[in-house]
Formats: C-alpha cells, sequence, structure tokens
C-alpha cells in the first residue's frame, strides 16, 4: 500500500493539472471554468484513490467479495443530485460549481467512511483553496482584464429590460460599443419566427468590451424579463 505522503502528492497532482485545464477554460469565457475542474478533477484522484486504498482492511480479512461496488453506487448517485443543481436560465448556465462541489463532499465523506482521514482533510482544505483562492485569482486572470464579446439578447418588450441590461453593464464597466434591433418578426428564438403569442418579445445584438466581459452572459441572463441569450462570437467547445 503506498504511503499517505505519495496519496496526498497524487491529490496534488490532480489539483494542479485539472487547474490548468480550468485555467484555459476560464481564458476563454467557458461556463465550466477553473473551479469546477479543479474540484472534478480532484474529487475523481480521491475516489480512485478510495477505491485502491479504502478497503484493505476488508480484504485482509480473506473475505470474496468486491468493496469497491457500493462506492461506485454512491458516485452514481450524487452524480444525479448535482445534475438537478444545474439550472439553465435564458442560456446561461448556473450551479456547475456547486454541483462538483457536492460530488466532492461525498468522496470526502467516502474517503472519511474508508478511514483515509488524512485525504479527506487535504480535499477540504484544497476545496477553500479553490472557492475562495481561486476566485480572487480569476479576477487578476489576464483574459478578464479586456475582451470582448457579441450577445444576442431577447427579452420582453416596453418592461424597460433593455434599460436594465444597460445599466448593469455600466455598474461592471463594461463598454457598450455596438447595438442592433432585429428586425420585426426576425428569426431569433432557435433559428424559427416568434410565435404570435411571443410578439411582445423583441431581440437585440449587443458589442460588449471590458474586464470580465465574458461573464456577461450569465450576469445578463439573470435579469428578470431576459427570455434567451445567446453568445454570437463563443467558439465551439
Amino acid at each position: 500500500m503506498a504511503s499517505t505522503t505519495t496519496q496526498i502528492l497524487e491529490l496534488l497532482v490532480a489539483f494542479g493539472l485539472s487547474a490548468l485545464v480550468g485555467l484555459e477554460r476560464e481564458l476563454r469565457g467557458k461556463s465550466a471554468g477553473i473551479r469546477t475542474q479543479t474540484i472534478v478533477g480532484t474529487s475523481s484522484a480521491l475516489i480512485l484513490l478510495i477505491s485502491k486504498y479504502g478497503f484493505q482492511d476488508v480484504l485482509a480479512s480473506h473475505v470474496v467479495l468486491d468493496p469497491s461496488r457500493v462506492a461506485a453506487q454512491i458516485v452514481s448517485g450524487i452524480g444525479f443530485l448535482g445534475a438537478g443543481l444545474i439550472i439553465t436560465r435564458q442560456g446561461a448556465i448556473r450551479g456547475l460549481t456547486t454541483a462538483a462541489a457536492v460530488w466532492e463532499t461525498a468522496a470526502i465523506g467516502m474517503a472519511a467512511g474508508a478511514g483515509l482521514w488524512q485525504l479527506a482533510v487535504t480535499v477540504t482544505a484544497l476545496h477553500f483553496v479553490i472557492v475562495i483562492g481561486f476566485t480572487a485569482l480569476v479576477a487578476r486572470l489576464p483574459g478578464s482584464l479586456g475582451g470582448s464579446t457579441r450577445l444576442h439578447v431577447v427579452y420582453l418588450d416596453s418592461q424597460g429590460v433593455l434599460r436594465q441590461l444597460l445599466h448593469e453593464c455600466s455598474t461592471r464597466g463594461w463598454t457598450l460599443t455596438a447595438m442592433s434591433a432585429d428586425a420585426p418578426g426576425a428569426e431569433r428564438i432557435l433559428g424559427q419566427s416568434l410565435s404570435p403569442a411571443d410578439r411582445d418579445q423583441v431581440g437585440v445584438l449587443l458589442t460588449l468590451s471590458g474586464r470580465g466581459v465574458h461573464q456577461a452572459s450569465n450576469v445578463l441572463g439573470g435579469i428578470d424579463g431576459v427570455r434567451a441569450i445567446d453568445r454570437v462570437d463563443e467558439e465551439a467547445e
């Protein structure tokens, strides 16, 4: 059996490598950024270590069974729970980090229950590095310092939604460099014309620039009255 020090080093390697992947995602303004990717990568390493070393006391008693079956079912069950925490609203995805954290908590509980308490404590400490330290890091990333994005927003007309959109952009220091409204009856929701029941909706194309502007789709998508929001210049995942 590998020493506890070796196991912790393996966790730290998973932590560092998954953080690099998350950093690339964060710089490109993707939904699953550095925190989500790092939590998932570190938790996966912990679960694998539990599967490898968490049942030595059972196997040492010469019992012929596969104790890791229960752990595998926990992972699957928590995956469904996490999926229920993810919300897609007006094209903006929310709850990814929360869902990953629930999965991580399950892994920590599994490690503690398997007697690998040193690993459970290590991953708990790494969690706070991720959610607190990485939040400060994201604010200082080069990709957060500038850039531009084009968003197509569909919202309820005559309810002051556009004013709220522009106010939110101004509050966050984003500069509106271009804006154009859709022509009446334009195809703007999933490539189909609006139904008669949706004639109270209008669309506008916003071009924004500034610090942290790649998060604009999530921020503006949460405004009441916004029905859909799409990032026009979003490259393939």
